[in-house]
């Protein structure tokens, strides 16, 4: 089984409620086994400071799925708790939103599937739940521990802890 790295966000209505039930729906699909989260956060939108804030949780899951599979779950996912895609560009208010930042030591570099996910070292609200679950790793490509990476961050959103773990 691989170990993979999801990063769940929500700024709409019931924000932990919706983290819940992701994280929910995705093991009874049987496919993942949620190893630990990390603390819920809540932390300032990245890429379009309009939008409320948002509540963010890292989960650590075991999988037999394929990179590739483990996307669509999520994708499938999303769309059945009702996550509606703009066609714009810009970044949108969400009842969830689900990413892979790790996914054991593989990279990918394909058009819908970055992994390590192409951004997460530039977020402090993907790192800081991450430097809780896995701080001394290593990030293939820059070669820097998470901590460096968000020590480097020339703008540090917001990051506040919101709530303890909870049973997922």
């Amino acid at each position: 089984m691989a170990v993979a790295y999801l990063c769940l966000g929500s700024n709409i209505g019931d924000k932990v409620g919706y983290l819940q039930q992701a994280a929910k729906r995705l093991t009874e699909s049987g496919m993942i086994t949620i190893v630990r989260s990390s603390a819920f956060y809540e932390t300032e939108p990245w890429g379009n400071k309009n939008l409320d804030w948002f509540v963010n949780i890292v989960l650590e899951v075991k999988t037999k799925l394929s990179p590739r599979e483990l996307l669509d779950l999520c994708k499938n996912t999303e769309i059945q708790m009702g996550r509606e895609k703009v066609s714009t560009k810009e970044y949108e208010a969400r009842k969830i939103d689900i990413d892979i930042l790790l996914y054991g030591d593989l990279t990918i570099n394909e058009p819908d599937l970055k992994i390590p996910h192409e951004h997460f070292h530039e977020r402090a609200f993907a790192l800081v739940p991450m430097l809780e679950l896995i701080p001394d790793y290593v990030h293939p490509k820059y070669k820097k521990s998470l901590l460096q990476l968000h020590e480097e961050l020339e703008t540090l959103d917001d990051v506040f802890l919101y709530g303890t773990r909870v049973d997922i």
